[in-house]
């Protein structure tokens, strides 16, 4: 076994202490994903043989400041009650002495991921993507029909000012890596404060990442829903508007043949719900805006040489395309330029 595998070994150990020779087999890490690093282990305990997946904290600074893995832990077993189909946790260990950084354990679901692209079988079957994409709205309104009371997860946040710290967050972040003025962007904010409606009445549990590449299929059905890095207890208005956001990135399973549309997702999910979903071009320019400041951020990290993985360069150039879109979800067709949101120099040079 590796040093890694070892380490490990011995930490299950300590977990499972009527467990006679704790091994790890397996250990893979998964490539996809720009936010905490995934490993996937088997450990064998005795005869038998578990599958699990280990969340580790990225190195700092990572994409998604401030990281919390506690708080996605506590989320994810809060959950297992709940007709989310979220992931069991198994541990959490918070020293970073086994792999120098904190890490929880949870188990591995089955299923796909579909990061990107549209694979040839659900090109070739419009009504298994169809239903791929009603599942996903099923999970999404899941989600939003958790009680926070019943769940504790009402400690999370009072949930009243979330879009208010929304806005906060990520104009705060804009300032935080820019190189210069960033009309556009400051711009768009701007807009959204000016615009910002009198958010949702109901105060939901909110996933803040309801990505297409954040749900494993088993056929048509989601089978797991991952990546809790930006829930929080706020305004399920703000997940409707990242879906359809992402809804209509042509490269995603959502834009295969047969999938329900933008108005169908939000249909089907005000029917789920019981909560209706105005002011919708707002709400998607504010998602607009999360994750044209992410892909800003990503880029900054390249160009500061603080990674070298050029998955983050290439997200700088998403940058301008999202920010205008989500200009012109607010009625602004000619937006200023973007001004310096693509790296200096890359980090490969540092």
């Amino acid at each position: 076994m590796s040093g890694i595998e070892q380490r490990l070994a011995v930490w299950f150990a300590e977990q499972l202490p009527d467990a006679d020779d704790v091994r790890i087999e397996g250990l893979d890490r998964v490539e996809v994903g720009h936010s905490a690093e995934t490993l996937l282990v088997t450990v064998v305990l005795g005869g038998e043989r578990s599958d699990v997946v280990i969340r580790v904290r990225p190195e700092p600074p990572g994409l998604l400041e401030p990281y919390d893995l506690q708080r996605q832990f506590t989320i994810l077993r809060a959950l297992e009650a709940t007709p989310v189909r979220s992931p069991r946790v198994l541990w959490f260990e918070p020293s970073g002495e086994v792999l120098g950084r904190e890490f929880y354990v949870m188990e591995r679901l089955p299923g796909r991921v579909i990061e990107r692209g549209i694979p040839d079988d659900v090109a070739g079957d419009p009504a298994l993507a169809r239903r791929m994409c009603e599942s996903m709205i099923e999970q999404i309104a899941a989600i939003h029909l958790v009680d926070p009371e019943g769940t504790s997860l009402v400690d999370l946040a009072s949930g009243r000012d979330h879009l208010t710290i929304e806005l906060d967050h990520w104009s705060s972040e804009i300032e935080r890596v820019k190189r210069g003025t960033l009309p556009a962007l400051e711009l768009l904010v701007e807009e959204l404060r000016a615009r910002q409606p009198e958010p949702c009445p109901r105060i939901t549990l909110v996933h803040g990442d309801t990505k297409p590449g954040n749900f494993a299929f088993v056929d048509g059905e989601v089978s797991g829903v991952f990546d809790w890095e930006m829930a929080t207890i706020g305004d399920p208005l703000t997940d409707i508007g990242w879906a359809e956001v992402n809804w209509r990135f042509p490269g995603f399973v959502t834009a295969a043949d047969g999938a329900p549309n933008a108005d169908e997702l939000v249909g089907r999910w005000e029917v789920l719900t019981g909560i209706r979903a105005p002011h919708r071009p707002w709400y998607r320019a504010l998602q607009g805006l999360k994750i044209a400041v992410i892909l800003l951020v990503g880029g900054h990290l390249y160009g500061s040489g603080h990674s070298t993985d050029t998955r983050l360069l290439e997200m700088a150039y998403g940058v301008d395309p999202l920010t205008q879109a989500a200009l012109a979800d607010l009625g602004i067709d000619d937006g200023p330029p973007s001004g310096p949101v693509l790296p200096a120099s890359p980090s490969s040079d540092v």
